[in-house]
Protein backbone atom coordinates (compact mmCIF):
# COMPACT_ATOMS: atom_id res chain seq x y z
CA UNK A 1 0.00 0.00 0.00
CA UNK A 2 2.71 2.13 1.02
CA UNK A 3 4.31 1.75 -2.81
CA UNK A 4 0.98 2.99 -4.39
CA UNK A 5 0.64 6.18 -2.18
CA UNK A 6 4.38 7.31 -2.96
CA UNK A 7 3.29 6.39 -6.90
CA UNK A 8 0.35 8.47 -6.44
CA UNK A 9 2.50 11.50 -4.49
CA UNK A 10 5.05 11.11 -7.47
CA UNK A 11 2.66 11.23 -10.14
CA UNK A 12 0.80 14.51 -8.59
CA UNK A 13 3.78 16.05 -8.29
CA UNK A 14 5.02 15.60 -11.36
CA UNK A 15 1.47 16.50 -12.87
CA UNK A 16 1.39 20.13 -11.20
CA UNK A 17 4.80 20.49 -11.49
CA UNK A 18 4.63 20.27 -15.20
CA UNK A 19 1.10 22.55 -15.64
CA UNK A 20 3.32 25.21 -13.52
CA UNK A 21 6.51 25.22 -15.69
CA UNK A 22 4.01 25.30 -18.48
CA UNK A 23 1.63 28.57 -17.27
CA UNK A 24 5.05 30.23 -16.44
CA UNK A 25 6.37 29.20 -20.06
CA UNK A 26 3.57 30.96 -21.35
CA UNK A 27 3.72 34.53 -19.00
CA UNK A 28 7.26 34.66 -19.34
CA UNK A 29 7.52 34.04 -22.98
CA UNK A 30 4.37 35.76 -25.00
CA UNK A 31 6.48 36.98 -27.99
CA UNK A 32 8.13 35.35 -30.95
CA UNK A 33 11.03 33.24 -31.00
CA UNK A 34 12.85 36.00 -32.81
CA UNK A 35 11.86 38.57 -30.40
CA UNK A 36 13.08 36.45 -27.42
CA UNK A 37 16.24 35.45 -28.85
CA UNK A 38 17.01 39.26 -29.54
CA UNK A 39 15.72 40.03 -25.67
CA UNK A 40 18.36 37.47 -24.80
CA UNK A 41 20.88 38.67 -26.78
CA UNK A 42 20.62 41.91 -25.28
CA UNK A 43 20.55 41.05 -21.60
CA UNK A 44 23.40 38.96 -22.53
CA UNK A 45 25.38 41.86 -23.96
CA UNK A 46 24.26 43.91 -21.15
CA UNK A 47 25.29 41.26 -18.43
CA UNK A 48 28.76 41.40 -20.62
CA UNK A 49 29.15 45.06 -19.99
CA UNK A 50 27.82 45.30 -16.34
CA UNK A 51 30.31 42.24 -15.89
CA UNK A 52 33.38 44.76 -17.72
CA UNK A 53 32.45 47.29 -15.64
CA UNK A 54 32.69 45.28 -12.29
CA UNK A 55 36.52 43.62 -13.30
CA UNK A 56 37.34 47.71 -14.41
CA UNK A 57 35.67 48.97 -10.90
CA UNK A 58 38.24 45.83 -9.24
CA UNK A 59 41.04 46.40 -10.91
CA UNK A 60 40.90 50.31 -9.94
CA UNK A 61 40.36 49.62 -6.25
CA UNK A 62 43.40 47.13 -6.27
CA UNK A 63 45.58 49.47 -7.77
CA UNK A 64 44.55 52.17 -5.10
CA UNK A 65 45.10 50.01 -2.49
CA UNK A 66 47.91 49.06 -3.73
CA UNK A 67 49.73 52.37 -4.14
CA UNK A 68 48.02 53.13 -0.27
CA UNK A 69 50.04 50.30 0.73
CA UNK A 70 53.25 51.21 -0.81
CA UNK A 71 53.08 54.45 0.93
CA UNK A 72 51.97 53.29 4.00
CA UNK A 73 54.98 50.56 4.08
CA UNK A 74 57.47 54.02 3.23
CA UNK A 75 56.09 55.96 6.12
CA UNK A 76 56.31 53.24 8.48
CA UNK A 77 60.18 52.43 7.29
CA UNK A 78 61.00 55.86 7.61
CA UNK A 79 59.34 55.84 10.66
CA UNK A 80 61.24 52.61 12.33
CA UNK A 81 64.50 54.08 10.75
CA UNK A 82 64.33 57.03 12.80
CA UNK A 83 62.94 55.07 15.86
CA UNK A 84 65.63 53.28 15.57
CA UNK A 85 68.52 56.36 15.06
CA UNK A 86 66.91 57.62 18.30
CA UNK A 87 67.38 54.21 19.83
CA UNK A 88 70.86 54.23 18.46
CA UNK A 89 72.01 57.80 19.93
CA UNK A 90 70.44 57.39 23.43
CA UNK A 91 72.11 53.67 23.73
CA UNK A 92 75.47 55.62 22.76
CA UNK A 93 74.91 58.54 25.48
CA UNK A 94 74.47 55.51 28.11
CA UNK A 95 77.62 53.89 26.97
CA UNK A 96 79.04 57.00 27.38
CA UNK A 97 78.42 57.62 30.95
CA UNK A 98 78.90 54.63 31.92
CA UNK A 99 82.55 54.83 30.66
CA UNK A 100 82.45 57.97 32.64
CA UNK A 101 80.97 57.05 35.98
CA UNK A 102 83.11 53.72 35.47
CA UNK A 103 86.50 55.58 34.93
CA UNK A 104 85.62 57.61 38.23
CA UNK A 105 85.33 55.10 40.53
CA UNK A 106 87.96 53.59 39.07
CA UNK A 107 90.52 56.51 39.64
CA UNK A 108 92.53 56.60 43.03
CA UNK A 109 90.79 58.69 45.15
CA UNK A 110 93.08 61.45 46.18
CA UNK A 111 94.27 61.55 49.91
CA UNK A 112 93.95 64.55 52.47
CA UNK A 113 97.09 65.65 53.20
Amino acid sequence: MSEKNDFGAFLIGFLVGGLTGGAVALLFAPQSGEDTRALIKDKAIELRDRASETVEEARHRAEEAWEEAKQKTTEWSELAKEKADELKQKGSQTIEQSREKLAESIKPKEKKA
